[in-house]
């Protein structure tokens, strides 16, 4: 079998290629720069009259001495973290003078390897460390494989090396060789069957909830790290595409968020219209948030104990107590074999004894979720603040055991709290026990989100950069219902949103549940859409009716659907929400032209991601597109990347192909 390498290739780039032949139409040249690491995005500029101290260094693996490439390095007690790029090279830049002649300590941990520390004295300006991993190992007798009948492999005896990054794929379970995840085969997640051609005939309408869960694109991105093709399952196209942010319109007016539309010609089949429809939340700054009453919902059970979940978690949540203000309140609820209050809601001016608290968690014992979740919102609702921000921040592996454990159950327990006004997020972490589909389910039904933290970069993207997003609901139960100009279409197809769909007659249905929008959150669905004269796609189809014919409606009706294909309607948007405390929905609509312009950068980009997905899920729709395409389309369409996501993206996306992870 092919060997599989870690995550240097992922900080490793491609030469420089031309753009695909859909981006190029809208490229100056065929040349496109060399796409800048992560870091190098992040890095502060230099600032007259206060001198950076610059923490740089190498790390390197212990035995072989090979470069490190994807591990963490943290000043401790800071927020300030650097990833190793593909020569295991890192820096930190620090904008403080009061940094010299003190002494710091810098903590270096990578999956599959014991964590590294090394306090430095900062004499000057630069300031260059290397560190050397020791690899992790266990004993054999300490591993469980789901094949009673497995046996090591030849010539591994006494231990083994435990690489906590690799994940046997279905295939591998029971093949050791030489690393194994013990525990992968206990990951969940919720079927995906791929949304097909509808005919606009029999289905003129497409209704959906919105998704501003995040959490597939940073999973996907933990396994193809980890050198293994993520599940198909596991792989929610519409969340791989909403991880990014987009240039939309900031939002004024009425409504507490716009809605943008455009049309481009699809990069996979250029004879098709690929619509895309952004949905932008009003963007708001910390100070203009209302006090929050948060309450930490924490699983300390022996299944949070690895370094990636209980550890990782605490100083995630740091990084949001450090932004905390005096009016927002924080108390921490834990459970594991019973649920306990470790800290009673605290000011955010109380900051220390909120940070001692979270430090003086340990992991141990079974898991006791149902009476955690009951415990959370019974201390929510005894500090509730009206016209506030109230929510219970549940982070876990999902791996609930004791008590009201079946997802049922769960979602039964969640749905009764959010009436009283407390709003959910749910934070998972760790690998190979992960409980996405149950995690996805409780977000789902507790009106919150959903995000997957598999490092502390994510935590601060999560947690700081869109806590607003994260934290604040803005709208709830928004729907979005598309109607089809059969005089102009004749197929579409939905790109993700699988498990958002939602009934014709759910949209005018105040009581049906969807999903919820956070200030500054920004949502994009994609369509793929027939135009009339094009080639004919397969769609289900059924028997003429024998006691029924399709109404006709009036004239006046008939009188508007033509005059609808005259003006060159290609669809018509409608969408409902509700204020954070209303129980009615209000409408907003936007007609659609069927105009197909020069693709935007972010709807180039947003393509190439939904390219990705449908890649990684064997999707038939992408038709002979290819990695290397997708590589193009989304180098051709970086925009001002502040953050380095969409750079991050393009990497991954070359990781996919140097590993193969595509070829059966």
């Amino acid at each position: 079998m092919k060997t599989r390498v870690l995550a240097a290739v992922i900080l490793s780039l491609a030469a420089v290629v031309p753009i695909s032949r859909w981006a190029a139409s809208s490229a100056a040249s065929s040349d496109v720069p060399d796409v800048p690491s992560r870091t190098e995005l992040v890095a502060p500029k230099a600032t007259t009259g206060v001198p950076d101290v610059t923490f740089s260094g190498v790390v390197r693996d212990g035995d072989s001495g090979r470069s490190l490439s994807g591990a963490e390095v943290v000043l401790e007690g800071t927020s300030h973290v650097a990833l190793t790029d593909a020569d295991g090279r890192f820096f930190i830049v620090i904008r403080d003078d009061a940094l010299l002649d003190t002494k710091v300590t810098l903590v270096v941990t990578l999956a599959g390897y014991e964590e590294a520390r090394r306090e430095v004295r900062v004499t000057g300006t630069t300031v260059r460390v290397e560190f050397t991993l020791t690899p992790i190992t266990v004993a054999l007798d300490e591993l469980v494989v789901d094949n009673a009948e497995a046996k090591a492999p030849p010539g591994v005896v006494g231990d083994m090396r435990l690489y906590a990054s690799q994940t046997a794929m279905p295939g591998d379970r029971g093949r050791l060789e030489g690393r194994y995840n013990p525990n992968f085969h206990t990951e969940s997640y919720a079927r995906i069957d791929e949304n097909p051609w509808l005919a606009v005939e029999n289905n003129p309408l497409s209704t959906f909830s919105i998704d501003v869960d995040r959490a597939s694109y940073t999973n996907v991105r933990r396994l193809i790290l980890a050198g293994d093709r993520p599940p198909v399952d596991a792989v929610r196209i519409e969340e791989m595409v909403n991880y990014f942010t987009y240039d939309y319109p900031d939002v004024n007016g009425e409504h507490p968020f716009g809605i943008t539309t455009d049309v481009a010609n699809a990069p996979w089949r250029p004879q098709h219209r690929l619509v895309r429809i952004g949905v932008q939340g009003r963007r708001m700054e910390l100070d203009e948030l209302p006090p929050s009453n948060l309450v930490f919902l924490l699983d300390v059970s022996g299944s949070m104990q690895p370094y990636n979940k209980l550890p990782l978690l605490k100083e995630s949540l740091r990084l949001l107590v450090n932004e905390l203000r005096p009016e927002d309140r924080v108390a921490i609820v834990v459970y594991a074999g019973a649920a306990g209050l470790a800290l009673p809601s605290a000011s955010g001016r109380e900051r220390e004894k909120i940070l001692d608290a979270l430090e003086g968690l340990e992991a141990g014992g079974s898991t006791a979720g149902g009476a955690g979740i009951a415990l959370a919102y019974q201390i929510g609702a005894e500090n509730f603040i009206e016209g506030g921000n109230n929510r219970v921040i549940l982070a876990t592996d999902g791996d609930f055991n004791i008590g009201a454990s079946s997802d049922a159950e769960m979602v039964r327990l969640i749905e009764e709290k959010r009436k009283h006004g407390i709003f959910l997020t749910v934070l998972g972490f760790g690998m190979g026990n992960l409980k996405d589909s149950k995690m996805e389910a409780l977000a789902d039904h507790g009106n919150g989100n959903y995000a997957y933290i598999d490092n502390l970069l994510e935590a601060r993207k999560v947690l700081v950069t869109e806590m607003g997003g994260t934290l604040l609901t803005i709208a709830k139960d928004v729907k979005i219902q598309v109607e089809f100009n059969p005089a102009r279409v004749q197929a579409y197809r939905l790109i993700g949103y699988e498990n958002r769909l939602l009934a014709a007659e759910d949209f005018n249905d105040d009581a049906k549940d969807a999903g919820e929008l956070g200030a500054g959150h920004s949502v994009t669905a994609l369509y793929e859409v027939v135009p009339v004269g094009a080639p004919s796609v397969k769609t289900g189809s059924i028997d003429p009716l024998r006691y029924q014919r399709p109404e006709e409606g009036s004239e006046e009706d008939a009188s508007e659907a033509r005059r609808a294909g005259e003006e060159d309607e290609l669809l018509f948007v409608k969408l409902r929400y509700k204020a954070p405390d209303g129980a009615r929905s209000r409408l907003i609509e936007l007609p659609v032209s069927d105009r197909v312009e020069k693709a935007s950068t972010d709807l180039r980009f947003a393509a190439s991601v939904a390219a990705f997905g449908m890649l990684l899920r064997d999707s038939e729709q992408c038709g002979d597109f290819t990695l290397a395409e997708v590589s193009r389309l989304a180098r051709g369409s970086l925009g001002e990347d502040r953050h380095g996501y969409r750079a991050e993206f393009i990497r991954l996306v070359e990781a996919t192909r140097e590993l193969s992870l595509l070829e059966s």
